[in-house]
């Protein structure tokens, strides 16, 4: 791709296998890995903006995001796109703000917050994204 290296790696039945995809400006976007994709999104600025699976092009399994300078956002499990499962988020200086369950990206199920100390603010039940008291 304008004389860029796009792809490296192993091909099975004419199919990428093992290897990595690189972007123009020679980012690994994603890796291969039995077949089986891991993606590195970065933002225009070049930090990594999203690491993890994917299946039909959407997250898809474990994956972690990231702020603008490569700081962890989010770390948790997806399902077609969203946050789904269990998962972990982040304040700006790293420390956990939220853990618990989501259902289509929203915080739902049961979950606690946590205050600038580390200490739980709230555990108990979430909806659609919002406290359940």
């Amino acid at each position: 791709m304008n004389k860029k290296l796009e792809y490296e790696g192993e091909f099975l039945y004419e199919r990428k296998y093992n290897g990595k995809g690189y972007d123009n400006n020679g980012n690994i976007i994603y890796e291969l890995i039995n077949g089986n994709v891991k993606i590195k999104e970065y933002f225009p600025t070049g930090g990594l903006e999203f690491e993890g699976e994917y299946l039909n092009d959407k997250k898809n399994g474990f994956g972690k995001e990231y702020m603008g300078d490569d700081e962890l956002k989010f770390e948790g499990e997806y399902l077609n796109g969203k946050r789904n499962g269990k998962g972990k988020e982040y304040d700006l200086w790293g420390k956990i703000e939220f853990e618990g369950q989501y259902l289509n990206g929203k915080r739902n199920g049961k979950g606690k917050e946590y205050d600038l100390w580390g200490k739980i603010e709230f555990e108990g039940q979430y909806l659609n994204g919002k406290k359940v008291e």
